[in-house]
């Protein structure tokens, strides 16, 4: 049976607009998240994994630090803001906690010094001392390596190696851990701190702290001091695809060592200050 040219198109019409209300049922969701560049490769890794099981939920990951994830959660400009620290000056936020992450204290591999006491990295991170053969290294121009005033890891360190000690602000500043490390490995004599997500993938010298190696198994007996949980904040509790993205981060034990990271469960220490 012929179908008349009228026919034809008023069939084509239909199909189209069936076809736009379709894709309106399955408009796309997107979710923004900002914030640490330590816990940046695991999202972004868990949003790679979770958009192939889900493709019609967008996830868009950025660094920019934890203060900048911290500000941009709060002032609704992204989803979810990514963080080493706590955030204490706005309620309005629900933590998430996601992981674990260790920092390690890395130098250039020229140096050769592998143990530095608490007091010693104090010392070269104020600027008191200035040369490695003052912490018993070669005699060698100390290069401090920094992070910016909202930086999470640079709290971290603050709170667990520095204390009441200021950091020297005379040194060079990198914002993102991975330019830490590529810088860290290029330039002799440096010194600086970054995440296991960023220096476990070799070419650095990973100190130990007072005697105790930067090991995963020394964060989870509570041994190694300079850790944190790792902070998806959203504003109010999460619900939707937001809370069904967070529950895949934490879930995925996979992924959670892969990257560098230690599971929250595994931990044989609970503290609630980080």
């Amino acid at each position: 049976m012929k179908t008349s040219p009228k026919r034809s198109a008023a069939l084509a019409a239909l199909f189209i607009a069936f076809s736009c209300a379709g894709s309106v049922a399955l408009a796309d969701t997107t979710i923004t998240i900002a914030g640490s560049t330590a816990l940046l490769p695991l999202v972004k890794d868990a949003a790679g994994e979770n958009q192939k099981a889900h493709p019609d939920v967008k996830i868009s990951v950025s660094g920019g630090g934890s203060g900048s994830g911290i500000a941009q959660v709060a002032g609704k400009a992204v989803d979810i803001g990514d963080s080493d620290i706590l955030a204490p000056t706005h309620p309005e936020l629900h933590d998430n906690r996601v992981a674990v992450i260790g920092f390690a204290v890395v130098s250039n591999p020229g140096v050769g010094v592998k143990n530095l006491s608490k007091k010693q990295l104090q010392d070269i991170f104020s600027g008191k001392a200035t040369n490695w053969k003052d912490v018993g290294g070669p005699d060698q121009k100390i290069v401090v390596i920094n992070r910016p005033r909202n930086s999470g890891t640079r709290a971290v360190f603050t709170k667990t190696i520095m204390g009441s000690t200021p950091i020297s602000e005379s040194g060079l500043t990198e914002d993102a851990t991975g330019t830490v490390v590529s810088v860290v490995k290029q330039t002799p004599g440096a010194i600086s701190y970054a995440a296991f997500s960023g220096t476990r993938g070799g070419g650095l010298n990973e100190l130990s702290v007072d005697g105790v190696a930067p090991t995963d198994e020394n964060i989870i007996a509570g041994k190694y001091p300079v850790w944190s949980y790792e902070h998806m904040f959203t504003l109010g509790a999460p619900t939707g695809e937001i809370s069904r993205f967070i529950a895949f981060v934490q879930g995925n034990s996979e992924l959670v060592h892969r990257d560098g990271f230690i599971l929250i469960r595994d931990m044989k220490v609970n503290e609630t200050d980080r």
